[in-house]
């Protein structure tokens, strides 16, 4: 069965990750898992040390250095499952059942582990930032651009205080990777009852009403109320979070890495720019 996967770690993301985890499973009554991964590279691997230590070394010192790192292990096992557990009371406590959570911690890469569970994946949660990059506002997480750009699925990526959304806004623009994200979004139950701002921005948008029209039919034809929105700017982005700023949106929903890596290079991703940037967060589809 599908679920829903959470990425927890040590940072202060993972109250959010939590948070916004819990919405998702009760608005897809979906079961949610808990996932904690120690990466290989901040995991010690047992090894002949010997070379690395020098000539005339007393063999004690070995000793001590491998009974060192194998503490360590332990250690980074037992914080992992100390913070699947407080993750667990948390999403508890936020409502979900607890038939419906499990917890897993795995040793491996992050990406690795996460593309082997893509089959059964309906929603991913990662926070925008980790352990390393907590500090600093407009870091983005060394994980995240890497397991977005790799994974199909969709992904939520969670800010600070994370809340239940009052309205999101879907940025459009007619290609065939909005188009897709919108009908993703119209067949699911995940935003149902949020009210959509439809938002198409950019000095063209006249010749793409058409397609325009047709997506506020298909949404409300699935049963949302929608706000269609044509913001006539010639910079995109920053028109984009004016509008978040001034309507008071809670969640920012687009489609993710639609063009090609050459045409990335030359003008810029909206994926990466929304990641570092965005106030709000972000429900990225492909």
């Amino acid at each position: 069965m599908s679920k829903i996967i959470a990425c927890i770690d040590g940072s202060r993301a993972a109250l959010a990750v939590c948070t916004a985890s819990a919405w998702a499973q009760q608005q897809l009554d979906a079961p949610l898992e808990l996932l904690h991964v120690l990466e290989k590279t901040d995991y010690p691997s047992e090894g002949d040390m010997s070379g690395n230590i020098g000539l005339g070394t007393r063999e004690h010192l070995l000793d001590e250095l491998a009974e060192l790192d194998n503490k360590r292990s332990k250690l980074m096992l037992e914080q992992g499952r100390f913070m699947l557990d407080e993750a667990r009371k948390q999403v508890e406590g936020s409502g979900v059942p607890a038939e419906q959570i499990s917890t897993l911690q795995r040793h491996d890469y992050l990406v690795d582990t996460l593309s082997e569970f893509e089959p059964d994946t309906r929603l991913l949660v990662m926070g925008r930032q980790g352990e390393t990059h907590e500090h600093a506002a407009a870091a983005v997480g060394s994980h995240l651009e890497n397991v977005t750009r790799t994974l199909q699925k969709p992904i939520l990526v969670a800010l600070d205080d994370f809340k239940a959304p009052e309205r999101f806004l879907l940025a459009y623009d007619g290609s065939t990777t909005a188009n897709k994200a919108l009908k993703m979004v119209a067949q699911s139950p995940l935003l149902k009852q949020v009210p959509c701002h439809l938002v198409m921005a950019g000095k063209r948008v006249e010749r793409q009403r058409e397609q325009l029209a047709n997506a506020e039919t298909m949404l409300k034809g699935n049963g949302f109320d929608v706000t269609t929105v044509t913001l006539e700017e010639e910079e995109v982005r920053p028109a984009l979070i004016n509008y978040i700023k001034a309507e008071q949106i809670d969640l920012m929903v687009m489609g993710a890495w639609g063009h090609s890596r050459i045409r990335q290079m030359l003008v810029g991703s909206m994926t990466n720019w929304m990641l570092h940037n965005s106030p709000i967060p972000l429900l990225l589809l492909r």
